[in-house]
């Protein structure tokens, strides 16, 4: 359905060492910086790019959105979490854990905001 994600950070170094830490704990590689200053990562078939805005203006967050990334456990999930409180990013919501997602089934949830302010969340869907 997606073809990419991309996300503003005002600060591209904070941004990436964020980002490679959680994306790690999910089994992504390292971003990598393009010629353009941008920080591409692929992995499972997705692509989060991270950029200073193109029209010179700050970054902001959306409020009200979310970006969710597929954890294959809970334990995997947890490890994002901790890498990205690790890394600068700030524990949010509720503490990490299963919560009804009524007709999606149990859902194990981590959220986190990144040192832009994005809304981050990791999911894993709980076996019936």
């Amino acid at each position: 359905m997606f073809s990419h994600i991309m996300l503003g950070a005002n600060d591209i170094d904070a941004s990436k060492r964020f980002y490679d830490a959680t994306l790690g704990a999910l089994g992504a590689k390292e971003g990598r910086l393009d010629p353009y200053g941008r920080v591409i990562y692929m992995h499972g078939g997705g692509l989060l790019i991270i950029t200073k805005p193109i029209d010179g203006a700050e970054a902001c967050h959306a409020n009200g959105g979310t970006i969710g990334f597929a954890a294959a456990s809970p334990e995997q999930a947890d490890a994002w979490h901790a890498a990205g409180v690790a890394a600068g990013g700030t524990a949010i919501e509720d503490a990490p854990g299963v919560r009804d997602g009524g007709a999606m089934g149990k859902l194990y949830l981590a959220y986190l905001r990144d040192p832009a302010g994005n809304k981050l969340c990791a999911l894993h869907r709980m076996p019936a």
